[in-house]
């Protein structure tokens, strides 16, 4: 695989270490690339497998690497994110958005604006104001990467999940827009779907239904997508734009 020497990698949702941010920004690490990470740690402590440690995690990853806590459903938090990485190594070179606001929906029926919006702000408007942003700094000397995040919502349906499925779908939708808006600044934009990964959020019976339904027998691991994720972040990855990839191990 290419190196990522001398590159500066932003890495969003990086809070725990059972997790896919985490994964990556491991990854992108070992690569070489020196890392500016978010987190918001608020969110995971309301979930039923609470808060890891902010500073276990980061003094974790390996390298340098900074971060700062801060909740990107606040309209203006994607610029100063990115404006906090720029100040920290003077440019981004790599974007991965793996942030992302899950509970708290529900099925047809039961939904309302509120937890609609909440879903949009955090999933969708987040992630392409960061998109935004990322490119606003970025002087197409190097290839630039960018890469987002989906959960399959393309692929079928997502019952009781309505407000998540609506908002990670939409960056499906939005890629070939975005890639298309980006190409000319040497700047790739692609997608990838995960498929059900092991983070430690699935109730037992969640967990055996989904390990019936992958052929080998188990979920798929935080450093499965890591390692799709860190290639499409090298120069390796440069002739791939506006792709959705999926990675789940043949999931059924």
């Amino acid at each position: 695989m290419g190196h990522l020497d001398g590159r500066v990698a932003l890495v969003t949702g990086v809070s725990r270490r059972q997790g896919i941010g985490y994964a990556i920004a491991t990854r992108l690490a070992g690569l070489g690339a020196e890392l500016f990470v978010q987190h918001h740690v608020p969110h995971d402590a309301e979930q039923p497998w609470g808060a890891d440690s902010v500073d276990e995690v980061v003094a974790g990853i390996g390298g340098r690497v900074e971060h700062l806590g801060l909740d990107l459903a606040e309209p203006d938090a994607p610029d100063r994110l990115v404006a906090a990485a720029v100040e920290a190594y003077g440019r981004v070179d790599v974007l991965v958005c793996n942030h992302a606001r899950s509970g708290g929906d529900g099925p047809l029926g039961e939904l309302d604006a509120a937890m609609l919006d909440a879903h949009h702000a955090v999933n969708t408007r987040s992630t392409i104001l960061l998109a935004q942003a990322f490119a606003r700094q970025h002087d197409g000397a190097r290839g630039g990467r960018v890469v987002l995040m989906t959960s399959g919502q393309n692929l079928g349906p997502m019952p009781g999940e309505v407000a998540y499925a609506a908002s990670k779908g939409a960056l499906v939708g939005i890629l070939p827009t975005l890639s298309h808006h980006l190409i000319r600044q040497g700047i790739t934009v692609n997608a990838v779907n995960p498929g059900p990964t092991d983070t430690g959020y699935a109730t037992p019976e969640v967990h055996e239904w989904v390990r019936e339904r992958m052929p080998l027998g188990r979920w798929g691991r935080p450093d499965d997508a890591a390692r799709l994720v860190s290639w499409l972040c090298t120069d390796d990855a440069g002739w791939v734009t506006g792709q959705v990839i999926n990675s789940e191990g043949g999931f059924r």
